[in-house]
C-alpha cells in the first residue's frame, strides 16, 4: 500500500506503473477467509451454530475485500482509496444484494430511524461504518501484517483478478437469492434505488482508483502518538460506543431505545465519533512514530469490542454467546502472538 513514511514498520509504498511480479495465493486466500470471519462470525450476525453459512458469504465478503485490495494496489493507491471503496462495498451489499437499504420490512430497518428518499438512514449509517472497518479495512490490515513482503504488490495475476471479480458478482447474486427470499419475500427495490447504487458505486470507483492515487504524499512529522495500551482502549471504546448507539439489539426495536425523531441524537453522536476517529487516526499516522504495532493495537481494540457487542446484545443462545467469548479470547491470543512477531521483526 502507498503509505507516507520512511519507518521500517510501515508498508512499502506502492509505485504507479507495472507492478513487480509477485504472487501470493496464500495471502489472497487468508484475506478472503478473514473477510466473512471478521465481519460475520466474530460479531455473531452469523451465529456459531450456523457457521456453515460462511461458505455462502465467501464470494461476497471474501472476493469483495480481495477485489478491493487488488484494485487499489494495481492503481497505486493507499488507505483513502481502500476506505472509499469500502463505502462502495456497502452499497453493493445492502443496496443491490440484500436491498435492506430501501426495504420497509427487512431487519425492521425502516423502523430504526427516519427514511430519506425511501432509504433507511439509520441502518445505512451503522452499516457503512461497519463494512468499511470490519469487512474491508481490518482484514486487509491483518493480512498486510502477516505477509509484509506483499505490501504494495498484487497477490494475484490477471486471471486471478478476473476470477475474483466474477466471484464477487456471484456473491451478490447468492446474497440476493438467499436472505431476502426467506426474510423479505416479495420485495424488490425500486429501479431508481438500484440505478442510484450502481451510479454511486461507479463514481466512487473512479475517484478511488483514478483520482486519489495521484495525491502527493504527506510529509511525516514528529508528533507523539498514544501508547499501545491507549490505542487499544481507544479502538475498543470508540467501536463499542458507536455500535451500541446505532445497533438494534435482540430485545430492542430502535437504536439506543430512542423513539421518534429523537433517534437523530444517537445518529449525530455516532457520526461525531466516526469523524473524530478518522481525524485522529489520520493525524497519528502522519507521525514518524506511527508503525505496525500501533496499527495492530488500534485494530485489535476494535476487534475485541465488536465481538463483545455481539456476545452482549446479538447472540441469542448460550451456545452462540459462549462461542463468541471463545472467539474473543482466541482473537486476543492471536493479537498477542502477532505483536511478538512484529516486535521481533
Amino acid at each position: 500500500m502507498q503509505v507516507n513514511t520512511t519507518n521500517e514498520d510501515r508498508p512499502a509504498p506502492a509505485v504507479a506503473g507495472p507492478a513487480p511480479r509477485y504472487r501470493n495465493r496464500r495471502a489472497a486466500l487468508t484475506l478472503a477467509v478473514l473477510g466473512p470471519v471478521v465481519a460475520e462470525l466474530a460479531l455473531g450476525s452469523t451465529p456459531l451454530h450456523l457457521a456453515f453459512l460462511l461458505l455462502l458469504w465467501l464470494p461476497i465478503y471474501g472476493a469483495g475485500v480481495l477485489l478491493i485490495r487488488e484494485a487499489v494496489v494495481r492503481a497505486g493507491g493507499g488507505w483513502p482509496s481502500i476506505l472509499l471503496l469500502g463505502v462502495a462495498y456497502e452499497l453493493v451489499e445492502d443496496g443491490i444484494g440484500l436491498q435492506a437499504l430501501s426495504s420497509p420490512h427487512l431487519y425492521h430497518a425502516a423502523d430504526w430511524g427516519p427514511r430519506l428518499l425511501g432509504l433507511n438512514t439509520t441502518y445505512w449509517e451503522l452499516n457503512v461504518a461497519y463494512h468499511v472497518v470490519f469487512s474491508v479495512a481490518i482484514p486487509i490490515v491483518l493480512v498486510e501484517l502477516l505477509f509484509p513482503a506483499g505490501r504494495g504488490r498484487p497477490y494475484l495475476g490477471r486471471l486471478g483478478l478476473a476470477t475474483t471479480g466474477g466471484l464477487a458478482v456471484l456473491g451478490v447474486a447468492i446474497l440476493r437469492l438467499t436472505v431476502p427470499l426467506t426474510q423479505d419475500p416479495g420485495y424488490t427495490a425500486p429501479a431508481a434505488v438500484i440505478a442510484g447504487c450502481v451510479v454511486a458505486v461507479a463514481v466512487i470507483a473512479v475517484v478511488a482508483l483514478r483520482v486519489l492515487p495521484r495525491r502527493a504524499a504527506r510529509p511525516l512529522g514528529e508528533e507523539q502518538v498514544p501508547s499501545l495500551t491507549a490505542l487499544w482502549l481507544f479502538g475498543a471504546s470508540a467501536t463499542f460506543v458507536f455500535m451500541t448507539l446505532l445497533y438494534v439489539f435482540t430485545a430492542a426495536h430502535r437504536p439506543a431505545l430512542i423513539h421518534g425523531e429523537w433517534v437523530l441524537v444517537p445518529m449525530g453522536a455516532a457520526a461525531v465519533i466516526a469523524a473524530g476517529v478518522a481525524w485522529l487516526v489520520r493525524r497519528w499516522s502522519a507521525s514518524a512514530r506511527w508503525g505496525d504495532l500501533q496499527l495492530l493495537w488500534l485494530a485489535g481494540g476494535a476487534l475485541i469490542a465488536h465481538t463483545a457487542v455481539g456476545a452482549i446484545g446479538i447472540a441469542q443462545t448460550s451456545f452462540d454467546r459462549a462461542g463468541l467469548v471463545v472467539l474473543g479470547l482466541l482473537t486476543i491470543w492471536l493479537l498477542v502472538a502477532l505483536t511478538r512477531r512484529l516486535a521481533r521483526r
